[in-house]
């Protein structure tokens, strides 16, 4: 019996396609602009936040948790938030811009390679960022790390997943790098809001607190704030950041242009 062997023309695609992702994997390590912004600034924002004394006092009105205890997955959004908007974005918009998608379409290696490999890399420094702002958040200044750590690491998935769609939408609706970046901007501000960095969405009036709660991030926070605290995140929580991932991510595929 014989044993079926790829393709000389698979395995070479294969071969390019993991060049691709080394190749994206460097130049992305040799920013170090977008690291840090990711990967850095979400940790310094709840280290100075958790020097305010106030914040790392027990409230009442926050179930006897402290403001502090709160920001931690405020912070873990925002390190997603930069990655997904702020940085994967221009990058795209400026390879199509300049035409490499297009010529890569003559290769081995299709487009669609070149975007992966940024969702991959972006997403998992979106990760990282997470790990960081917790460790530091539980070092620093006691936090306790996620009561409930399945129902929090399915929340985080989601919350990647939505902000990872929303920043391919903003690649397809803009035509050039400052467009994207323009417009980025924008839906950067929104987002930041919705995910509770200036105002945390648990101290929101109820009133608002219920439109912010039908946004992905106003969302993804409550699930996230539930699962630290012990609890599964609420059926409603995880299905809003979902549905949010899987139409965007469609109006996203169906929007895009290579050209």
């Amino acid at each position: 019996m014989t044993t079926a062997t790829p393709a000389p023309a698979a395995r070479s695609g294969a071969f390019a396609h993991r060049a691709v992702l080394r190749a994206e994997a460097r130049l992305f390590l040799r920013e170090p602009g977008s690291l840090f912004w990711i990967m850095v600034f979400p940790t310094v924002l709840l280290t100075i936040l958790g020097l305010v004394p106030s914040f790392r006092e027990h409230s009442e009105g926050l179930g006897g948790r402290r403001v502090i205890d709160l920001y931690v997955p405020v912070a873990v959004l925002l390190g997603m938030i930069m990655a997904g908007l702020q940085a994967m974005p221009p990058v795209l918009t400026g390879y199509r811009e300049r035409g490499i998608l297009r010529r890569m379409s003559t290769t081995p290696v299709r487009p669609w390679a070149l975007l992966a490999a940024q969702i991959a890399l972006h997403g998992l420094a979106a990760l990282g960022s997470a790990v960081l702002a917790m460790a530091v958040g539980r070092i620093a200044f006691g936090v306790a790390l996620p009561g409930q750590p399945a129902g929090y690491a399915v929340a985080l998935l989601l919350a990647v997943a939505s902000v990872l769609a929303l920043g391919s939408m903003l690649c397809a609706l803009a035509r050039t790098a400052k467009a994207s970046a323009a417009l980025g901007s924008v839906v950067y501000l929104v987002t930041m809001f919705t995910a509770g960095v200036w105002i945390p969405v648990q101290s929101m009036p109820d009133a608002l607190r219920a439109v912010v709660r039908l946004t992905p991030f106003g969302a993804a926070s409550e699930a996230l704030n539930r699962a630290a605290s012990g609890s599964w995140p609420e059926l409603s929580q995880l299905g809003v950041t979902a549905l949010w991932a899987v139409l965007v991510a469609f109006l996203a595929t169906r929007l895009f242009r290579w050209e």
